[in-house]
């Protein structure tokens, strides 16, 4: 049985919409196991602030599948008392069926990366799930240029999304956030990131929906500080609180030879973490009206 939107989880329409029109950024945090779903709950419910739970397709088999992380999200939301809005995305679902599963299974938003393939065949895919998405109260992201993975040749804007491939996206799809690629990579920068801010601000003028920016980490503040000025609604981060967690885990084991406890070595990392998570919001809100 399908199962529609509920009160404990969101979808992103309304949180964007609001950073939209007060002209700053909704956090996108991927999610990789349990503790990394406690310790950004938490850390939200303490600034009071909306939040968008991201699971990769490695992610949700890691964890145990789309059902399992559906049904962990919810529960921790519940034993926790959340009261802030809670939105469980799919980050670069890579096909129709995936996005399926994973609103079956009860996720509330999707983004469906068909990035890949032709303008006209990334339309048709990405259509597809809008079908079956929106009747169901789920929000649907999608792709258009090419946003790599660490990337050499950061000045490659012939892989950067052009306004009319996005209007053209958007106005075939009905989209409910776009994600253009503009200068942009997942992981570490392998030197300095150069983000195409006219075409951003470009795209932002011409299409009435949200815009996301995928690469957070490691971008500077001023750049992250600019893109939201023009444009970007949404800023997904991953890499970057993996750093810090791995980073204070290795000083904890460094320190502490004798542990074996896997609660106490997963858990040595939850401060690095949630201090990361507020100057990062904090960096996002930095420009609200």
């Amino acid at each position: 049985m399908i199962k529609m939107v509920t009160k404990m989880l969101v979808n992103m329409i309304e949180m964007l919409k609001d950073a939209k029109e007060h002209h700053y950024a909704i956090a996108h945090f991927n999610i990789n196991n349990l503790e990394w779903t406690q310790y950004i709950l938490e850390e939200m419910e303490k600034l009071k602030r909306p939040v968008i739970l991201g699971v990769s397709e490695g992610a949700a088999k890691y964890m145990g599948g789309f059902s399992v992380v559906a049904e962990l999200v919810k529960a921790l939301v519940s034993a926790m008392k959340i009261t802030i809005p809670v939105c469980l995305h799919v980050d670069h679902g890579s096909s129709f069926s995936v996005c399926k599963e994973a609103i079956d299974a009860g996720f509330t938003s999707v983004m469906i990366d068909a990035s890949k393939y032709p303008l006209s065949e990334n339309i048709q895919i990405t259509k597809e799930v809008v079908s079956y998405a929106h009747p169901l109260g789920i929000s649907v992201e999608a792709e258009v240029g090419h946003i790599g993975e660490n990337i050499n040749s950061l000045d490659s804007k012939e892989l950067n999304a052009t306004l009319e491939e996005a209007k053209m996206l958007y106005e075939k799809t009905q989209i409910d956030a776009l994600a253009p690629a503009l200068g942009s990579v997942h992981g570490l920068y392998k030197g300095e990131p150069h983000l195409d801010f006219e075409r951003m601000k470009e795209i932002k003028e011409n299409l009435p929906i949200p815009l996301v920016l995928h690469g957070g980490t490691g971008i500077e503040e001023i750049k992250i500080q600019k893109a939201i000025a023009c444009g970007i609604s949404k800023i997904n981060i991953n890499t970057e609180l993996q750093l810090v967690w791995s980073k204070a885990v290795r000083t904890f084991l460094d320190e502490n030879k004798e542990v074996y406890d896997p609660r106490k070595i997963i858990a040595s990392g939850k401060e690095a973490i949630q201090t990361r998570i507020k100057e990062i919001i904090t960096l996002f809100e930095s420009e609200r009206m």
